[in-house]
């Protein structure tokens, strides 16, 4: 019992000595300068979701699609059926879309693909990254939201290995038609420039 009453009595006195420590050490730390408390505040406010932010709420959640794209104005067009889940990560910074959808050809494994849009409140655009099982390399692509048509816009590039271009330029348009559909819009020039519909997204929320 002697011991054990020694034992408790060190332990709080390191406990107490450690405390004290600490407290010294951050007494010790200068305090911010106002510079320095409103570049903080700045990187924080930058840092954090904004009202631009707001724009992705709606497409959030679980969705059945109907898809339709076309290789060329006069070509045939293409479908596939399938399910999106949408979620918003990092705190609201990132509207992830996670799709699964119908194998292209029999035999061959279910499409799968991932996107990511996010809000840059620096520069005040909406960016884009996407991938997918049809191809080795990365869409990515920066926009603005039409709050009026409550339209997601986003132009950019990617690999196309049906054309095999580097670069082959795309536009977006994602529109929230009301709390449960949605429609994307993509797309697309010929070799002479001429901009066609190359695909159409119906989205129907899940039930």
């Amino acid at each position: 019992m002697r011991a054990t009453g020694w034992s408790v009595v060190m332990v709080a006195g390191v406990l107490a000595l450690g405390g004290a420590a600490r407290a010294a050490e951050e007494a010790a730390k200068p305090e911010m300068d106002p510079e320095q408390q409103a570049a903080m505040e700045a990187m924080r406010r930058l840092g954090s979701p904004s009202g631009g932010h707001q724009a992705l709420e709606p497409l959030v959640g679980a969705w059945s699609y109907t898809a339709q794209w076309w290789m060329s104005p006069e070509g045939p067009a293409e479908s596939m059926s399938g399910t999106a889940v949408n979620t918003l990560i990092f705190g609201g910074r990132f509207l992830q879309q996670a799709i699964r959808g119908e194998a292209m050809e029999e035999g061959q494994p279910p499409f799968e693909g991932l996107g990511f849009t996010g809000y840059d409140n620096l520069r005040k655009e909406y960016q884009t990254v996407w991938f997918d099982t049809m191809m080795t390399g990365m869409m990515r692509g920066t926009g603005q939201f039409d709050a009026a048509a409550k339209t997601l816009t986003d132009e950019g590039d990617f690999s196309c290995p049906v054309t095999g271009e580097t670069h082959r330029w795309y536009r977006t348009a994602w529109t929230v038609v009301d709390p449960d559909h949605t429609t994307s819009e993509s797309y697309s020039r010929t070799p002479e420039g001429r901009e066609f519909k190359s695909m159409e997204i119906r989205y129907t929320r899940a039930q």
